[in-house]
């Protein structure tokens, strides 16, 4: 199945009935007055976090959604129908967004929470409401409201507690085989993974969490290269980072500028996910001799200035990662306790992680934008370089300036 984590639908509420006009008539009995019902409320759309679902392409190429419309009032003071709920379930941990204003309308983060994204319209008015001591036969009758129309953006997060970072081939999808049950593709090639992979690390028999595998990053990937800047929102969510640096890369390049690399695209897509908790892990240290592993850690933590916990691992020999996997459930556990007790570091780590939200989605829209006028082959004003000015389009700075006007 396709992983789709990004969406743009619309949504269309039900119009509410009309009032209807109508006067009883029955034999026997004169002038029986207005018995015209109103009409019924139209049906609203709502969205429901749903846990057996994991991507979002069941809206793929279904894009227009409409709430049934509410019936018309009847005579005899009948109430019209009111139309049905439409419920659109969509996987725990997506966010919905207005796409019109780039407001956040709802976070479904629990299964079976339900957020109202378009509001059906209001029934109309029979003309038995508008019956008075001095009106005895109205004529009056009102019109159901329409539904709220609403362009919705659906961005699906991966809720996870650890996150993998790292170049292509360094060491990510096999690590998370190595630690749980999850059999993401590995290769001895770049770019094997292609989409978010999940996997759940049991500690000890009542303990466990949950870490996230993205698409490795590449040396431009905040200016749209590669694969991996699509997912780096994935991590947003996530409590502790692990940077995995190949110790011994196969084309014999620098560990240590690979590792700069990650950190420098980290920074440029989201200098607050940069500042979310992070891990050092030097992986494939099996692949050279141990009498070179301390001056390789040092070239690679100097080149950082990295002062964080540094761990030499190897995923596929399975060296070091209990200990690995053990500190981390330590840390969750840790973790979670001072958000119980300390309400300081709630509020801190609360406004880090809207700053998060708030950048990654500012740098992604950026991006997409950028492509759209690629598409449409209008060049960004930061894309013009001084070959594109025309000096018969320059205007004369001394000259006067003309405003044409319309009549």
């Amino acid at each position: 199945m396709k992983f789709v984590d990004e969406v743009s639908i619309r949504v269309k509420a039900g119009d509410g009935g009309n009032g209807c006009m109508s006067f009883r008539r029955e034999k026997f009995i004169e002038n029986g007055g207005p018995n015209g019902g109103d009409g019924g409320d139209g049906g609203s759309i709502f969205m429901l976090a749903d846990e057996n679902l994991n991507t979002l392409v069941d809206y793929r190429y279904t894009r227009h959604f409409d709430a049934e419309r509410g019936s018309n009032g009847g005579s005899t003071d009948c109430t019209g129908k009111k139309g049905e709920d439409l419920v659109l379930r969509v996987p725990v941990g997506t966010t919905v967004i207005d796409s019109a204003t780039q407001e956040v309308i709802g976070d479904l983060t629990k299964p079976g929470q339900r957020l109202l994204v378009a509001h059906g319209g209001w029934h109309g008015l029979g003309n038995t409401r508008f019956k008075s001591s001095t009106n005895r036969a109205p004529r009056q009758t009102t019109p159901g409201k329409p539904g709220e129309q609403r362009d919705l953006k659906l961005e699906m997060k991966v809720l996870a507690d650890v996150g993998l970072l790292g170049l292509p081939n360094a060491g990510k999808s096999t690590f998370i085989r190595s630690v749980s049950a999850a059999k993401p593709k590995v290769a001895d090639y770049p770019f094997t993974t292609l989409v978010p992979n999940l996997g759940v690390v049991s500690v000890d028999r009542w303990k466990s969490f949950v870490v996230a595998d993205i698409p490795g990053l590449i040396e431009g990937a905040s200016d749209g290269a590669g694969l991996g800047i699509r997912f780096l929102k994935h991590l947003s969510r996530t409590r502790l980072l692990l940077h995995l640096v190949d110790m011994a890369p196969l084309d014999e390049s620098n560990a240590a500028d690979a590792a700069e690399v990650i950190v420098s695209e980290l920074t440029k897509f989201s200098p607050a996910l940069a500042e979310r908790d992070r891990w050092l892990v030097l992986n494939k240290c099996d692949q050279i001799l141990e009498e070179e592993h301390e001056e390789r850690v040092k070239e690679i933590v100097d080149r950082l200035g990295w002062e964080g916990p540094v761990y030499v691992i190897s995923a596929i020999a399975k060296e070091g990662t209990e200990r690995l996997c053990h500190d981390i459930m330590r840390y969750l556990e840790d973790r979670a306790d001072r958000l119980a007790n300390d309400p300081a570091y709630k509020e801190e780590l609360a406004e880090l992680d809207q700053r998060i939200e708030d950048e990654a989605r500012a740098q992604l829209q950026a991006l997409d934008d950028q492509r759209a006028l690629r598409r449409s082959g209008v060049k960004s004003v930061h894309d013009i370089g001084e070959d594109d000015w025309d000096e018969e389009d320059v205007d004369d700075e001394d000259g006067p300036e003309i405003i044409y006007v319309r009549d």
